[in-house]
């Protein structure tokens, strides 16, 4: 059974509401993670506790469970001169900023208007009901 201690093996689908396919394992190697290391998100996490080697389960993730609602103050506008004269800028392309504690921080071009540039730093599922699906292959205390 997962607990707070375990290493586990899965395969994992994560779908949009409508069944979209975001990222998926099934049909490829199974993902191996260790409960607590932060490679999932919390609410993800706490879907697996109590699971055994075998269950397949679908889990509804609304936006406060997975990415967060979308928010507004996180589009901001940078003048078009800080992304240097070589680069073409279009909507849909993604950029790596640096944030206040000096980590990576990833920022969707939304749209240009004339000298300014509208960045999205929502992360692109925010606002969005999520399935996740598991199917556990093995697990492991660590």
């Amino acid at each position: 059974m997962i607990t707070n201690a375990s290493q586990v093996t899965l395969h994992f689908a994560l779908r949009t509401n409508n069944g979209n396919e975001i990222d998926s394992t099934f049909g490829k190697q199974p993902a191996k993670l260790n409960i607590g290391d932060g490679n999932l998100l919390p609410d993800f996490e706490a879907c697996l506790m109590g699971l055994k080697v075998g269950d397949r389960q679908t889990f509804t993730m609304p936006p406060e469970k997975a990415f967060g609602q979308r928010n507004d103050s996180n589009l901001q506008t940078v003048k078009r001169h800080q992304f240097g004269a070589d680069v073409v800028l279009e909507p849909g392309l993604v950029f790596s900023f640096a944030d206040a504690a000096n980590g990576e921080l990833p920022g969707v071009v939304k749209s240009l208007e004339g000298d300014d540039v509208i960045v999205d730093f929502n992360h692109p599922l925010a606002g969005m009901t999520l399935q996740f699906e598991v199917e556990i292959i093995d697990i492991a205390e660590v």
